[in-house]
């Protein structure tokens, strides 16, 4: 008995010295709150597209927090995995965008691909890293600092005080920023279920769907012409055959793995290329169970289909969480 009631006094012990020392690092950030984090707040309200958030690991599950606080009050954002941005992804990323990039190291070696494509398309980087004078921090328009002395972890080694730092840094940018941006009380009602009466609940794929100039090739289409349609289209093409249906779809991603294997593809049946399986959509089928599909299987955008299966659309990731389904 004695023994147990040793052990849960321990443990009450050790959360307390976690919940202090992670407080403690919070408040040293508040401290040290400088001009670069005014910088930032005025990089994000100055932003016309949207705001790319992100970071591998612990960091790309705190960039996808800071994404989705981002998006419920009013500011449009996505997250990016930096992996998959470099192998046809990084066809959602605009000039108008502006990017925060979170690594405790900076030195994370994945972020580097994406880093270089953000710098040569002239998107402002913001970086959240707990060294100012890693590599992504010197090749970042602003740099704040997430540093902490020491991790929770006994050991110094699981992320804990860091995460929690760099959680509370993205809190503080989008309530400087919906500040800034005159951001009121109906507007973040409308960005919610609850303050919208419902009417988001029940957004529709046919509400957001593209139906015009759909991106749509036959599958004895050479791989030029598909090549074309990818750039112009936003980086899906669907398959169809001489009835209309979609037997297929070619992304941005299938091209750039295409062309890491063989030189010679412009003349490629799409057929040889295609996703013979593809995710589709419904016209009537909730924005948010579409959106809940294109997250879980990383797609971009999806074909949509009547009971036939006849193409009669094309939905996008970023139309539907810009309309709220998310």
């Amino acid at each position: 008995m004695s023994a147990d009631v040793d052990g849960r006094r321990r443990a009450v012990g050790r959360g307390r010295q976690v919940l202090q020392q992670e407080a403690g690092a919070v408040a040293a950030l508040a401290a040290r709150l400088d001009a670069p984090f005014a910088d930032a707040v005025a990089l994000l309200a100055g932003c016309t597209g949207r705001v790319v958030v992100s970071g591998v690991g612990k960091s790309g599950v705190i960039a996808r927090k800071i994404a989705a606080t981002l998006t419920s009050t009013g500011t449009a954002a996505t997250f990016l995995h930096p992996v998959d941005s470099v192998h046809g992804d990084l066809g959602i990323v605009g000039r108008g965008d502006v990017a925060i990039v979170l690594s405790k190291s900076g030195e994370t070696e994945e972020l580097f691909g994406l880093v270089s494509h953000l710098k040569r398309l002239g998107v402002p980087i913001i970086a959240i890293t707990g060294d100012l004078g890693s590599t992504l921090a010197r090749h970042a328009d602003v740099a704040l600092d997430a540093a902490v002395e020491a991790e929770a972890c006994p050991f110094n080694l699981a992320p804990t005080t860091s995460t929690t730092v760099a959680v509370a840094l993205g809190d503080a940018l989008a309530v400087a920023l919906f500040e800034a941006k005159g951001f009121r009380p109906e507007d973040f009602a409308q960005l919610h279920p609850g303050g919208a009466l419902g009417r988001r609940l029940l957004l529709a794929v046919r509400d957001v769907m593209v139906t015009d100039n759909l991106p749509a090739l036959g599958p004895d289409a050479p791989m030029r012409e598909c090549v074309i349609l990818l750039a112009e289209r936003r980086g899906t093409v669907a398959v169809i055959d001489e009835g209309g249906a979609t037997i297929g779809v070619v992304t941005a991603g299938d091209l750039t793995r295409l062309m890491e294997r063989r030189r010679d593809f412009l003349d490629l049946p799409v057929r040889d290329v295609m996703t013979r399986t593809p995710k589709v959509a419904r016209p009537d089928e909730l924005g948010g169970a579409a959106l809940f599909r294109m997250e879980q299987h990383g797609i971009m955008a999806m074909p949509v289909v009547d009971d036939r299966g006849v193409l009669v659309g094309m939905v996008h990731l970023h139309d539907l969480m810009r309309a709220g389904a998310a």
